[in-house]
């Protein structure tokens, strides 16, 4: 029996350009047709909000060529974290699967077929516990299978499972008290991302992030998550327009217009794209000529806001 399609999710707030071109790549995608389309759009944060916000709603009422759209219209500011952890897990109660996008992701053509197909390949292997549709611009990435399994979940486009999703903690505290030293430096890649310096920052209040509480009860379960070789998601909107992005080019890569046909059966991290994203993080950063004109950048957009 032909197994049915994941649920798309799509969380949009107040960037009508950004979700205008999201929502023109996903119905683009071969998969759009025959695919539910469920669109959480948040409420204005405050009265400056409120006209982009409106702009959002005029764009996401027309008619998308999707097998159907469903809007949840919130009547209040959620804020992100709490309107993607309802989201996900109202619709993967109901569906038990799905596949999340943000307002500023843009999709290749075969990013559906590619989440369906591995939500499939994957739906009884337990430490399978995410899929990613982004990669990094990884300079080695042609020395790579056509698909991977890696430590990190991402959340620009993904798709998980309630089996995966039954293990999401919201509660921090709780998971920190599991970690020993190098568990912490193992989690941030031996030390050359900043996650554990996030997982600070949320303890702090310094952010309200779903991801990083994602990953860590993720890496808890010892669970790992699916990556393309090629980027099947281009994040449009790290131009300094949103709530929770950055002014730079770092992660930009080029859409992969091919059709994901093999997926890894052994289950564990690839040691050769561990190494290859590894030194991704450690470099990302550039020189110090480079992280100049990035921090003007955003100066700038933080002064144009």
């Amino acid at each position: 029996m032909e197994k049915k399609l994941a649920p798309v999710v799509l969380f949009v707030y107040n960037r009508p350009l950004h979700t205008e071109q999201t929502l023109a790549a996903l119905e683009k995608n071969l998969l759009a047709s025959e695919s539910d389309l469920f669109i959480y759009a948040d409420g204005a944060r405050n009265k400056e909000a409120e006209t982009q916000v409106a702009a959002v709603s005029k764009i996401i009422h027309r008619v998308w060529p999707f097998r159907s759209v469903t809007i949840i219209q919130r009547n209040r500011n959620w804020g992100l974290a709490p309107n993607v952890i309802d989201g996900v897990t109202t619709i993967i109660r109901k569906y038990g699967k799905v596949i999340v996008l943000e307002d500023d992701l843009k999709t290749a053509p075969n990013a559906l077929q590619y989440f369906n197909d591995a939500l499939n390949q994957y739906e009884s292997e337990p430490q399978v516990m995410s899929v990613s549709g982004y990669n990094y611009p990884l300079k080695e990435a042609d020395t790579l299978p056509e698909t991977f399994f890696f430590r990190v979940t991402n959340s620009w486009g993904w798709a998980t499972w309630d089996r995966a999703w039954k293990h999401f903690n919201p509660d921090i505290e709780s998971m920190v008290q599991q970690l020993n030293q190098e568990q912490i430096y193992q989690f941030s890649i031996e030390g050359k991302e900043n996650f554990w310096r996030q997982v600070q920052q949320f303890r702090k209040g310094k952010i309200n992030s779903w991801a990083i509480r994602w990953y860590l009860s993720v890496f808890l379960q010892k669970g790992l998550t699916l990556y393309p070789r090629h980027s099947y998601i281009q994040n449009i909107g790290t131009d300094g327009s949103g709530t929770h992005s950055d002014a730079e080019q770092t992660y930009k890569v080029r859409l992969n217009e091919e059709k994901t046909t093999s997926f890894p059966e052994k289950i564990e991290e690839n040691a050769v794209a561990y190494e290859h994203i590894k030194d991704f993080y450690a470099h990302r950063k550039g020189s110090l000529f480079q992280r100049g004109i990035r921090f003007a950048k955003k100066r700038i957009n933080k002064l144009n806001k």
